[in-house]
C-alpha cells in the first residue's frame, strides 16, 4: 500500500528542515562591529581573525577566506593545474586538454572548476564502506590515464573518505590531491598514528561556509594550506590579481572571490560552536540508527577505526529486496507503491506531507546531463569512454547510481527536537506498511 498519515496527528506547524543555519548571537556583535567601525569591504578585524582562528582549527599554516566554497575550489584547482603543467595562456585554463581524476558522488561545485580551468573530469565511481572515491577505482583510472596528474577528492556528507589509501596511490603516480572538504569540517581521519583535520589532508584544500553548513556565514569559504606562496597566491588572484603598484596593474587573470568583513563576522561568531554542532548531529544520526534498526534500511557508514565525521546530514539506505518500483528522469520521479516495501520517492513524498525537508542524495555526476559524455571508472574497470553515452561494462557495477537510487538524506537540523525526530522516524515506519 501506499504511505498513509497518521490520522491522529497533523503536519508540523513549522517547517522541519534538512540543515537550516543555527546562530547564536556573537555572530550579530561581530557584523555590527565590522559596520560600527565601517570596515565593510574585504578587509578588516573579522577577516584576519577567522583566517588566523580557522587555520589553527583545521591544523594547517595558512588561510584564506573566500567568497564560497566554490571559489576556493576553482582557485585551488586552478593553482593545482599552474603547479603541474606550468602557467597558462591569458585566454586558457591552466587544465586545458587534461585529465583529472575527480570524485564522482558529490555535489558538481566539486567538479565545475575542472570545466573553468578547460580540463576534462573522469569520474571515479564510489566505494560502500564510506560512500567516498574508491581508491579501487582510482588504481583502475591510472592505469587507464597513466598521464593523469590531479585527483579532486570530496569527503561526503561529512564522512571522509580513504583518505591515506588514496594519498598513496597518489604518490606513486606523483598526482597531487584537490581536497574538497566542503561538507566535512570538523571531521577527523586516522593518518599514520594521528588525527587529522579534514581539509588538512590534500595538496590543496577547501572548506565551505553556506548557509547549511556544520557552521555558516550565510556564505563564504576558505582555501588552507602550509605554503605561504599558495596562500599569497590564492589571496592575489582573489582580489583581481592586481600587482603590488601603486596603480592596477595586472598580469595575470583575477576573481573578485575575496570574502566580505561582515560575512567573516558570521563565521567568527560560529567558530566556538563547532563541536556542539557537531555533538548536536551526532545525536540525530544515532536516534535514526536507533530508531530505524527494526526497518531494512542501513544509515550512512564510516570507517570507525579511522574516521569521526562531522554527521552533518544523515542518511539512510534501503536494502534492495525492501525497494518498490522507483524510476527518475531527468527531473521527474515515479515508482509503484508496494505493501511491505517503499523507495526514496514515496519516503520524501511523505515527509514533505508532513512539512518536513528531505532530499535525494547527490545524483552521480557520471549521470548529470552535462557530464553524460565524460568517462566514468569503476573498479571493475572503464564502465564509460570519453565521448560515449553508452556504458561499456554492467550498469550493475555502478556503485554511485544503486546508492542514488535507494538512498536519501534525512532531515538533520540541529534544532530539531527529539520528540520531532521521533515523528519523522514514524513517518518512516508508515511508510513500509
Amino acid at each position: 500500500m501506499a504511505y498513509k498519515n497518521n490520522p491522529d496527528k497533523k503536519p508540523f506547524e513549522s517547517r522541519i528542515y534538512l540543515s537550516s543555519p543555527t546562530m547564536h548571537g556573537e555572530e550579530a556583535r561581530y557584523m555590527m562591529e565590522a559596520f560600527e567601525t565601517n570596515w565593510m569591504s574585504t578587509v578588516g578585524r573579522n577577516l584576519n581573525e577567522v583566517e588566523a582562528q580557522m587555520a589553527e582549527y583545521i591544523g594547517v599554516k595558512y588561510a584564506v577566506a573566500l567568497s564560497s566554497g566554490t571559489a576556493a575550489l576553482h582557485l585551488a584547482t586552478r593553482l593545482a593545474g599552474e603547479k603541474i603543467y606550468g602557467r597558462a595562456k591569458v585566454n586558457d585554463g591552466t587544465l586545458r586538454g587534461k585529465v583529472v581524476l575527480a570524485s564522482d558522488l558529490t555535489f558538481d561545485a566539486s567538479i565545475n572548476p575542472i570545466a573553468y580551468e578547460d580540463g576534462e573530469a573522469v569520474f571515479i565511481d564510489t566505494e560502500r564502506d564510506t560512500w567516498n572515491m574508491d581508491p579501487a577505482a582510482l588504481e583502475q583510472a591510472f592505469a587507464l590515464y597513466p598521464d593523469a596528474k590531479l585527483v579532486v577528492l570530496a569527503h561526503l556528507y561529512g564522512t571522509p573518505g580513504k583518505i591515506r589509501e588514496i594519498r598513496e596511490i597518489c604518490e606513486r603516480q606523483g598526482a597531487l590531491i584537490v581536497e574538497d572538504a566542503a561538507e566535512s569540517l570538523g571531521a577527523k581521519y586516522l593518518d599514520c598514528g594521528e588525527w587529522r583535520e579534514t581539509g588538512s589532508l590534500g595538496d590543496f584544500n577547501c572548506i565551505s561556509f553556506n548557509g547549511n553548513k556544520i557552521i555558516t556565514g550565510s556564505s563564504g569559504g576558505m582555501f588552507l594550506t602550509d605554503s605561504l606562496d599558495d596562500a599569497d597566491k590564492v589571496r592575489k588572484w582573489s582580489t583581481q590579481s592586481r600587482e603590488d603598484a601603486a596603480w592596477y596593474q595586472h598580469e595575470e587573470i583575477g576573481y573578485n572571490y575575496r570574502m566580505s568583513n561582515v560575512i567573516a563576522g558570521v563565521v567568527r561568531g560560529q567558530l566556538p560552536y563547532i563541536s556542539e554542532h557537531i555533538a548536536q548531529k551526532k545525536a540525530i544520526y544515532e536516534r535514526y540508527q536507533e530508531g530505524l534498526k527494526d526497518l531494512p534500511v542501513r544509515m550512512n557508514p564510516f570507517d570507525r577505526e579511522k574516521s569521526l565525521p562531522n554527521y552533518w546530514l544523515s542518511c539512510m539506505i534501503i536494502d534492495e529486496d525492501a525497494m518498490c518500483g522507483q524510476s527518475r528522469g531527468d527531473k521527474i520521479a515515479q515508482y509503484s507503491p508496494e505493501s511491505g516495501k517503499t523507495c526514496p520517492t514515496e519516503i520524501l513524498e511523505a515527509l514533505a506531507a508532513n512539512n518536513v525537508e528531505g532530499r535525494p542524495i547527490w545524483k552521480p555526476m557520471h549521470l548529470q546531463p552535462i557530464y553524460r559524455t565524460n568517462a566514468f571508472v569503476t573498479r571493475e574497470g572503464l564502465a564509460r569512454e570519453s565521448g560515449s553515452t553508452r556504458f561499456c561494462m554492467d550498469p550493475a557495477f555502478d556503485v554511485g547510481a544503486d546508492i542514488f537510487h535507494r538512498g536519501l538524506c534525512l532531515p538533520s537540523d540541529n534544532k530539531m527536537t527529539p520528540e520531532q525526530q521521533d515523528r519523522i522516524i514514524e513517518i518512516i515506519h508508515r511508510c513500509f506498511l
